[in-house]
């Protein structure tokens, strides 16, 4: 066996090895020797020292001047940062690496090949600094790694151009950011086997939402080839959303979401052969649009792999940032990276800055947003980090696409627009280290917005972000849950946008006592129901194109309607699983169902739609029976196949007991059982007669929730949308306060739940007051109003006496 001086192969490297051959060896090491014998694979491969590298330096006199470059940096504005960079790296590569170390390079490669039963091995060079990939800086992106390296000359060449990589700019000042000294870092240089991946697929995958932080989930991202077009944003990729509670069980499917993305290149090897040079050994090609509609990996790799990253995440004991490759040759997933996911880690959950847009303006273009903020300023269209130059200190770059060489620019921005790009890219890694506001995978930024002109980019209404004409005005509130106390009456969410739901499960609460299907269906499926079952009946060829489009890729067009209603409300479940989830059934009026694609053909035209044809009243008549069976099959989904069984669901404005007896009736046809599998049907309570007729309402229901808006109109008999009577619109009018206090007391007497969904809780602290000292289990508040609404009822609780839950 060889005495090696400066290589250690996988099988000798551990994670307490970082100081000898970095943080990205280490970590393999750790994998390969850990997890690779619980069926993890980890493809095989050394390490060429940290210590090999500091010996080229010494050997090289490359030290002192080195030093004294770096000591020349202009630090305050980095006016110096391309010269002191190009010095430093004509420097190193005009080096030559010592005969000792060439040497056992050129042997261990001799045994890696030997090992995998190939001549000339086809490897990854991939650098390793002594710093990267710790908790609180991750260096990701900073230095060179070279693909399909075959040979010892082009092996050589990319451990030297490794070396060189530790002096890019973006390197240098990365550096100086993190606080570490000019020669405290040195690299080690990592050679594994190659994952034929340029035959298949790849990607990255996060064991943390990487936008919200919410832990319970896993996102996958993935393109065809090799995975540097995911890194470097030129693709947008496939994405899968994994839930981790039921990834384990067998008969549960843990998957969440899953999006098919355009993935408009695919990498592979270069055909050039026998060069000496480690450049140019792979090639990016357009994706045929065959393989663009078709996902990067099977459902059931999806989830293989996602139990490995639950494991590697379990196995480090922190959320984790893993690289995956799927090899063309034998079919095989494989884990080529992992490192400590190093945004939400050190993030302080329990103070938020909520933002919000006070106005709004032409929308100029949308794509995915990064983080929470909003910010304005000029627009600078840049075309490469050359012309860095000309953007001022806080101008917004709008771009193609970014890569690590734009890291000293971009920190200069006050946000960042890109075309391309999902949000695993380089642009939304970097935005999210830096907490500046980002949207990418725009399309066309860059054409639809001008250089110098004013914009807004918001980053604060859900996951989509948009970019605005001029400059907007928006407000701050920071919201310091770290002291609040929770009450015993629940607080709970009135929930809309599914996108949301992760981060706003982060907000003290006690579940969602109100998710509004209608969002969802408006939103992200579009179509009315009854076109998908009815499609015969549309005549407007544009219409049928419009369908037609957007269920692409489904043979039976309902499917789509059933999997996206499916994901929407598995998301909010999710997000605050095991509490309860009140998701109500549809309650759009006819004018509203009207406006959905397709709808006119379908709807009513009413005189009132607000007291019409809305609610329970459709889903057993013969007009909606079947879109209602859609909104069914969606529940059952959830519930059944993916074991969400804290989704409780409930009946808008159901008029009489007979009509809610119709409506179970109509449930139980279409698999949805109350009683079965745990499910609970609530009724909301909002028109007088479910209160006169309460009792029987409790005996066919397994809760209330009073919707207070319509019960106060419906009572007072006026329409609350009328500015000629809004003066009389109130909750506390005594005729209202009597209908729900006698809500409240046939609830009790039955012994079922009861909440009230509405604003006036957190506007007004009697209203709260009076609902705690009537004993009601909970209140629903919109986001924006959750705080004030817990305060004020621990401020009744306290006048009360009711125990407070610390």
């Amino acid at each position: 066996m060889v005495n090696y001086k400066h290589i250690l192969f996988f099988n000798q490297i551990g994670i307490d090895a970082l100081s000898e051959v970095g943080g990205k060896n280490a970590s393999l090491g750790e994998m390969y020797n850990q997890l690779n014998p619980i069926g993890i694979a980890i493809p095989n491969g050394f390490a060429l020292t940290a210590e090999a590298y500091r010996l080229f330096r010494k050997q090289n006199n490359l030290e002192q001047p080195l030093q004294e470059l770096l000591l020349s940096l202009d630090t305050k504005d980095y006016s110096n940062l391309l010269t002191i960079g190009e010095k430093a790296r004509t420097l190193i590569l005009s080096a030559t690496i010592p005969e000792e170390i060439r040497a056992e390079i050129e042997v261990a490669y001799q045994s890696l090949s030997e090992q995998c039963d190939l001549n000339n091995l086809d490897v990854a060079v991939r650098s390793s600094a002594t710093s990267e990939d710790l908790p609180s800086a991750s260096f990701a992106g900073q230095m060179q790694s070279f693909l399909n390296i075959k040979g010892q000359d082009q092996l050589l060449d990319a451990v030297h151009r490794c070396f060189v990589s530790l002096f890019t700019d973006r390197a240098i000042k990365y550096r100086h950011d993190m606080g570490f000294a000019t020669l405290d870092i040195a690299i080690s240089v990592g050679v594994q086997q190659m994952v034929r991946s340029d035959k298949a697929s790849s990607g990255v995958a996060f064991t943390i939402d990487p936008d919200s932080g919410f832990e319970n989930t896993i996102i996958i991202n993935g393109c065809w080839g090799l995975g540097e077009n995911i890194v470097q944003g030129t693709v947008t990729p496939d994405e899968w959303m994994i839930f981790k509670p039921t990834l384990e069980n067998p008969d549960l499917n843990p998957m969440l979401k899953k999006q098919c993305g355009r993935k408009e290149f695919t990498m592979i090897y270069s055909s050039k052969l026998g060069s000496k040079s480690a450049e140019n050994t792979i090639v990016n090609t357009e994706t045929t649009l065959e393989k663009q509609n078709q996902f990067s990996l099977t459902d059931k790799e999806v989830i293989q792999l996602s139990r490995w990253c639950s494991k590697i995440e379990k196995h480090y004991q922190k959320p984790m940032d893993i690289e995956w490759a799927k090899d063309g040759l034998n079919n095989q997933l494989y884990i080529v990276q992992a490192r400590p996911e190093t945004v939400h880690g050190k993030a302080n959950k329990q103070v938020r800055e909520i933002y919000k847009l006070q106005e709004k303006s032409t929308l100029l273009t949308k794509g995915i947003a990064l983080g929470d903020k909003i910010a304005s300023g000029k627009a600078r269209i840049l075309n490469n980090p050359q012309e860095g130059a000309l953007l001022q200190n806080g101008e917004i770059i709008v771009t193609d696409l970014t890569n690590p060489d734009w890291d000293p620019i971009m920190k200069r921005a006050s946000a960042i627009i890109t075309n391309k790009g999902g949000r695993t890219s380089h642009a939304a890694i970097v935005a999210r280290e830096l907490g500046t506001v980002a949207v990418v995978g725009c399309g066309n930024a860059t054409t639809v917005i001008k250089n110098g002109q004013e914009i807004t980019v918001s980053c604060s209404e859900g996951k989509e972000g948009n970019v605005y004409d001029g400059k907007l005005k928006w407000e701050i509130k920071e919201q310091d849950f770290s002291t609040l106390k929770m009450p015993q009456t629940d607080p709970m969410l009135i929930l809309a946008d599914p996108e949301r739901a992760f981060e706003l499960s982060q907000y003290p609460n006690q579940g969602v006592g109100l998710m509004r299907m209608e969002f969802a269906i408006s939103n992200t499926i579009k179509i009315h129901p009854l076109a998908l079952c009815e499609p015969e009946k549309i005549t407007d060829a544009n219409i049928k194109l419009e369908i037609a489009t957007l269920t692409k890729g489904y043979e039976d067009p309902k499917n789509y309607f059933i999997d996206k209603l499916t994901e929407a409300v598995a998301i909010v479940a999710a997000a605050f699983y095991p509490k309860e989830v009140i998701v109500r059934m549809s309650d759009f009026k006819s004018n509203e169902y009207a406006n959905l694609i397709g709808g006119k053909y379908y709807e009513p035209d009413e005189e009132n739609p607000m007291i019409g044809f809305r609610g329970a009243s459709r889903y057993y008549s013969d007009f909606y029976r079947k879109g209602f069976a859609l909104e069914c099959e969606a529940m059952k989904k959830v519930r059944n196949e993916m074991g969400l069984h804290n989704v409780k669901l409930m009946i808008p404005f159901c008029r009489t007991f007979e009509e809610g007896e119709k409506v179970l009736a109509e449930m139980a046809k279409n698999g949805l059982v109350q009683g079965i599998n745990g499910l609970q049907v609530y009724v909301m309570i909002e028109i007088p007669s479910n209160v006169l007729m309460a009792d029987d309402f409790a005996k066919l229901f397994d809760g209330f929730s009073i919707g207070s808006n319509d019960l106060t109109q419906l009572t007072l008999g006026l329409d609350r949308d009328s500015a000629l009577v809004s003066y009389l619109f109130s909750e506390e009018n005594p005729a209202v306060k009597a209908l729900i206090k006698e809500t409240i007391r046939v609830a009790k007497r039955y012994e079922i739940k009861v909440g009230l969904c509405g604003q006036a809780p957190s506007d007004i602290p009697e209203f709260a007051a009076f609902l705690v000292n009537e004993g009601i289990d909970s209140i629903s508040f919109n986001p924006d109003a959750l705080i004030k609404g817990i305060e004020n009822i621990l401020e009744a609780e306290q006048k009360t006496k009711r125990k407070i839950i610390i």
